[in-house]
């Protein structure tokens, strides 16, 4: 039998509980990202996230209660959707699903919808912070800059192995010295609970003019500035088909201050000095990522990938060709020298503090 006729049967059996409908009513929408499959439930107001990996590095049951964390803490800003109920995972769904609420609208469009990215971002980055002590099992960073950093260096061991050019390895090399030595002399960052995966493809905008952030496994606390920074880097923006838009200047300066208006002055004020930093350190996080992608793209399939260990998983085979395709196109494309000469304009011209 095939994945999908194994899939549906599967989350029905352990929905009946909680929606009465056929087996028929389960409806699988077409595949958009590398991580997740989904699946409408006809005649609820609810969906089916069903995991393929963990870009975590977690195993199945820590990816699943870290996801389900995620949109509980982040539903109270009302851009996020509610979690009713997380499905362990077992031999028939072996990373488990989530049942959340269906959002209706259309993906965000940029430059026109931005401003309610923005608001929707703020009303998560104000929420009051737990106790550091209640802050498990998500991501707490004490220094924001330095820990993404971290993450960005280990990513950074792809570099060498992805076929770059002299010209892209020089800039992003130059780009990380440059990231360091903004975390040896700026102080820690305020922390705020972040999307750490807020690009615009990831947004719906509904009839009201509301936006929601759907996707939200990559949740922590750390730098505001960074989920700025994904919502609105080139490098997000034209990464999804549906919400392709080359940003200017003047409309990444828009949003930004449309953010800094929506949050609590003395909050603002605190994220002003690492907004610039941020963007740059995001951006090396992507673009290593990128680097990462080009290699473990093209590695076997893990074997036994959902057992008790880490089940990240960037192979080919663990998603579809036309998916792969459209992935490696934009990887290609970001990883041209060119490409990152155009994105470091935005902090090498310091346009955004004009």
């Amino acid at each position: 039998m095939s994945t999908l006729e194994n899939l549906l049967p599967a989350l029905h059996h352990v929905i009946r509980d909680v929606a009465d409908v056929p087996l028929d009513a389960l409806k699988m929408m077409p595949t958009s990202g590398l991580a997740h499959d989904h699946v409408t439930i006809d005649g609820t107001d609810w969906l089916l996230r069903v995991p393929r990996q963990s870009q975590m590095q977690f195993d199945a049951a820590h990816n699943l209660i870290y996801q389900q964390t995620c949109f509980e803490r982040m539903s109270v800003s009302g851009h996020t959707p509610n979690c009713h109920l997380a499905i362990n995972p077992n031999e028939t769904l072996p990373m488990g699903a989530l049942l959340v609420d269906r959002i209706y609208g259309k993906t965000l469009q940029a430059p026109e919808q931005l401003a309610t990215a923005a608001q929707a971002l703020a009303a998560i980055h104000q929420l009051p912070l737990p106790e550091i002590t209640e802050r498990a099992p998500l991501i707490n960073q004490q220094n924001p800059m330095r820990e993404t950093l971290k993450e960005v260096l280990s990513q950074a061991a792809y570099l060498h192995k992805a076929e770059l050019t002299a010209a892209s390895l020089d800039q992003i090399e130059m780009e990380i010295n440059a990231a360091e030595r903004d975390v040896s002399t700026l102080p820690k960052s305020p922390v705020a609970l972040i999307s750490f995966d807020a690009h615009p493809g990831n947004f719906i905008v509904d009839d009201n003019n509301h936006a929601w952030l759907v996707d939200l496994e990559k949740g922590r606390y750390g730098g505001a500035g960074f989920d700025l920074a994904h919502a609105s880097l080139y490098t997000s923006t034209t990464w999804d088909v549906a919400t392709y838009a080359e940003l200017t200047a003047a409309e990444i300066k828009a949003f930004y201050q449309t953010w800094l208006d929506a949050m609590p002055t003395d909050l603002a004020n605190q994220w002003q000095p690492f907004l610039l930093p941020m963007r740059r350190l995001m951006w090396l996080w992507s673009i290593t990522w990128c680097a990462k992608w080009r290699v473990e793209s093209a590695a076997d399939l893990k074997t036994n990938k959902h057992s008790s260990g880490n089940t990240e998983d960037w192979s080919a085979d663990n998603t579809n060709a036309a998916l792969i395709e459209h992935v490696r196109n934009r990887v290609d494309h970001y990883l041209l020298s060119e490409t990152i000469e155009r994105v470091r304009g935005d902090w090498t011209d310091n346009w955004l503090l004009q």
